[in-house]
């Protein structure tokens, strides 16, 4: 009993440890070109939760996940201040697909691009859809694939305060 008390608690503190990991410093680019460094999600004084989902124009899942947060983010967004970041992964190949994609489906939150899957690889990302919240720099909710009904649990992270 107690070699399984102590399994659990190591166990315990590396999914802490894994949660407290400080973002990297990569630069991503928005559909404008303007460029972003990741760096800016570490800061521990902002109140705001942050949402980092990882996405492909390739991935019915990730279109699926982010249409479905679409229907619900004005509201949402009235009801908790949060930002949100929909960062893709094509790559060199379907890059070009992302804009109009984006603008055919008449998402409004902001989309950085990762074309050569820096940042998705420096937070250990294998899989997409993906979604992380952070709060105060750290994050604190990691979802990998998506089924309908997922998004429900987002909400519940992001309407708490701690």
């Amino acid at each position: 009993m107690l070699k399984k008390l102590i399994i659990t608690a190591v166990c315990v503190s590396f999914i802490n440890i894994a949660f407290a990991q400080q973002i990297p410093s990569i630069q991503l680019t928005d559909l404008i070109g303007k460029k972003l460094n990741t760096q800016v999600f570490n800061d521990s004084t902002q109140q705001q939760p942050i949402v980092l989902a990882f996405w492909a124009t390739w991935c019915l899942p990730c279109i699926n996940e982010l249409s479905t947060i679409q229907d619900d983010y004005e509201s949402l967004q009235q009801k908790n201040a949060f930002q949100f970041f929909a960062i893709a992964t094509d790559d060199s190949r379907t890059i070009k697909k992302v804009a109009p994609l984006v603008n055919g489906k008449g998402w409004s939150f902001s989309i950085l691009l990762d074309v050569n899957q820096d940042f998705k690889r420096a937070l250990n990302i294998a899989n997409i859809p993906t979604i992380l919240v952070l709060k105060k720099g750290k994050i604190v909710y990691k979802h990998n694939g998506f089924a309908k009904g997922d998004e429900q649990k987002l909400y519940e992270i992001l309407a708490t305060n701690n």
